[in-house]
């Protein structure tokens, strides 16, 4: 799908104009040969790359490019390669100068810029190389020495353009600093909150007015008379605080809307970048990507924006990785060569629904339960009962992966569990996936449109109240006892030819409730979904539905997941809203099923306990720097010169693991890899590939001879070493 720029244009030129802003204050001083501290000059650094990537993604090609000359100009700064001067002040206001006069023709000329002046950005270029700029590259304001002084100007002719008034155009949009949207959020979910209060206010001056009407009985005609007019009295004021309530009600629900509008953002913000980065991994893996993308002008409010972006790069990388076949494959099996990712979003309910499909090969049942089982994640007797929906599951686990090699892209363990986490805890949304065997995946998002209030089903069971956020309930159903069936010991019910289990909210174990007897005339079932699972919970009767703000719990609270937070209703009572998946997991214990999934990872990391790795490289820099940060994490370490070396020190010796260059004089190292996978000793040892090397092919080359990571050089740091190790020795 095109990216229509339009949409963006307000929006950039507001952060371009504030980017600007900084940029003019902190050049300023540069003008007259001041020096500025290390932290000014990264923040103009970051200003001024903000703006060149903000106006790539636009396809504005002279700012990008100004931008970009300009960035490197202060790059160069920052790294102590050129010093300040007057003239490089001058040059630097001049380069700021043209940019702010292309800011402002954006939204005129709808992005149809004119070109980079190419002198200022070729005596950019030269500044940033060292060059010293000449003095004409100074704007005509700045005063430059001179032996002569300049002959006088006669003045301009003045033509109608120059005669013509400045006309200072008022903005289309006003920015709002996100702080101060975000205490006006929060200010409107209290006003919410205080409104169900009034509302309570109401009931009770009901129930007085009731009782004086009680009171209004036949007696001594002057009483009779007294209390028949304080009751009618008090029956008009009910009906006048009615009325205002109602009013405010209306009003006060208005100007929420209002509110959380101001925060509503396309899904087109983290929608439009992921068609190029599709076919940008595609390439780094040698596979060839059609994404298609609908349903960017979907809006969500900022806080799911923010998060979700991360979330959907982990699936793209995992669809990419692991679901689509190469391209040779594809045509082997009847496809087109190009394999297709769908990207759509589409409102369900009270919510928003993101489904991320690919038609690749689907979801490989068999290595996945192998890799599952050599990780002890499940029992092998229950294998070949686990169904489609289990499998799927597994996936989702901490540090699961059946990538045959680490590399930046994916096998690190981490992706699935991180999205999982993500839509589930922080968004309170639910994750579910389907698959077909050669047809492909399918991920989808199931989100609520706002976290600041939502809609929330208000309920009673064994004399408790608690809440369900709309977005999981699918319905709610008066079930009469005798259409209620039984499964085993389990009562259950046909909703529209699908078994559905029912369990009593006040059997769940970990909710403080007391059982009460059913209802003579049948069940009152709410049907609760999370993923592809449903389930009906048996409820004593509803209380409210209604926006409510939900507030978080503490964070040493959150451990189990089934609480999402508290509201706190018209009579200041504490509500809990429970957690769909949460509730379908305890279920399943009352049902007497085992979870899936053994046991949880432990939460920190395992120690390395004194592993003994050997580390080969021919350069002693980056061998001292490998040895230097696997030492500081309890690793005891062997340095080998080259790949010679290595293989001498690995056959007379014994390494829990192997980490090697590539380009080595006498034995690369992927020849290295092979003599070590054909020896006895190394068959299974993990071997991590460390080189500057980052072309597919290499990384194929990887696969092949038996390497368990590839991790490039470019993307090196502490931890990503560090990670993958950790990943591989357990």
């Amino acid at each position: 799908m095109a990216l229509d720029i339009k949409k963006f244009l307000p929006r950039f030129t507001g952060e371009a104009r504030d980017h600007l802003g900084r940029l003019a204050s902190g050049l300023a001083p540069l003008a007259s040969g001041a020096n500025l501290d290390p932290e000014t000059i990264n923040e103009l650094f970051r200003a001024a790359h903000t703006i060149k990537g903000s106006a790539r993604m636009l396809k504005l090609t002279s700012i990008a490019e100004t931008a970009h000359q300009l960035e490197e100009v202060l790059g160069t700064l920052r790294e102590g390669r050129i010093q300040t001067s007057p003239e490089l002040g001058a040059l630097l206001l001049r380069a700021l100068d043209a940019l702010g006069a292309l800011v402002e023709q954006v939204e005129a000329t709808e992005g149809q810029l004119p070109p980079a002046d190419d002198a200022l950005c070729a005596a950019l270029a030269a500044a940033a190389q060292g060059e010293r700029p000449v003095p004409d590259a100074a704007p005509a304001s700045t005063p430059t020495a001179s032996a002569d002084p300049p002959a006088p100007l006669s003045p301009p002719e003045p033509t109608a353009e120059a005669t013509a008034p400045t006309v200072l155009r008022t903005p289309d949009s006003v920015r709002v600093r996100m702080d101060k949207l975000d205490e006006l959020i929060k200010l409107m979910g209290e006003v919410v909150s205080n409104q169900a209060k009034l509302r309570q206010k109401l009931l009770e001056v009901r129930a007085l007015d009731v009782g004086l009407n009680a009171l209004t009985t036949p007696g001594a005609e002057l009483e009779h008379a007294r209390l028949t007019a304080q009751s009618e009295a008090l029956h008009q004021f009910t009906l006048g605080l009615r009325d205002l309530i109602q009013e405010q009600e209306r009003l006060t629900t208005d100007l929420n809307d209002r509110a959380l509008v101001m925060r509503l953002l396309p899904l087109a913000i983290v929608f439009d970048p992921i068609a190029p980065l599709a076919r940008e991994l595609g390439r780094e893996l040698g596979k060839e990507v059609q994404c298609e993308i609908s349903g960017g002008e979907i809006e969500l409010d900022r806080q799911l924006i923010d998060h979700l972006s991360d979330a959907l790069v982990h699936l793209l990388r995992n669809a990419i990785d692991h679901g689509l076949e190469p391209p040779e494959q594809r045509l082997a099996a009847g496809k087109p060569r190009m394999g297709r990712l769908r990207l759509s979003a589409r409102q369900d309910g009270v919510g928003v629904l993101i489904e991320l499909e690919d038609d690749g090969r689907g979801l490989d049942r068999e290595r996945i339960l192998a890799k599952a089982l050599q990780k002890g994640l499940i029992d092998p007797a229950r294998t070949p009962t686990l169904d489609e929906d289990a499998v799927a599951e597994l996936i989702l686990q901490p540090g699961f992966s059946t990538s045959a090699i680490i590399t930046d892209i994916s096998g690190r363990g981490v992706g699935l569990d991180v999205v999982k986490r993500a839509i589930v805890e922080n968004l309170r949304g639910s994750l579910s996936i389907t698959s077909r065997a050669g047809a492909g995946t399918r991920f989808g998002l199931q989100l609520p449109i706002s976290l600041a209030v939502m809609r929330v089903l208000l309920f009673e069971a064994g004399g408790c109240a608690f809440g369900l956020t709309a977005h999981q309930i699918v319905e709610l159903i008066r079930l009469p006892r005798d259409q209620a069936i039984q499964i085993g010991d389990r009562p259950a019910m046909v909703l529209r030819n699908e078994f559905l289990p029912l369990v009593r909210l006040t059997d769940l174990p970990r909710l403080q409730t007391v059982a009460q007897a059913d209802a003579e005339h049948g069940w009152l079932v709410v049907v609760v979904q999370a993923g592809q699972s449903k389930l009906g919970l048996i409820v004593d009767r509803l209380l409210d539905e209604r926006d409510m703000v939900i507030k978080p719990l503490p964070a040493h609270m959150r451990a189990s997941g089934l609480v999402a937070g508290m509201v706190v209703t018209g009579d200041n009572a504490l509500v809990s809203v429970l957690q769909a998946p949460a509730l379908l997991e305890l279920a399943r214990q009352l049902r007497g099923e085992r979870s899936i999934v053994i046991a949880d990872h432990p939460t920190q990391r395992p120690t390395s306990g004194g592993q003994h790795l050997l580390v080969v490289d021919d350069s002693l820099n980056t061998r001292e720097i490998e040895r230097e940060i696997l030492e500081a994490h309890g690793y005891r370490v062997t340095l080998a010169e080259d790949g010679l070396d290595g293989w001498q020190k690995a056959r007379g010796g014994h390494f829990d693991a192997v980490i090697t260059d590539v380009d080595m004089p006498g034995l690369d190292g992927f020849s290295l890899t092979t003599r070590l996978r054909g020896h006895e000793q190394y068959r299974s040892t993990p071997i991590v590939i460390v080189t500057s090397r980052q072309k597919p092919e290499d990384k194929q080359r990887g696969i092949q001879v038996g390497a368990d990571a590839y991790i490039v050089k470019g993307d090196f740091n502490q931890s990503s070493l560090v990670d993958t190790l950790m990943n591989l020795l357990g």
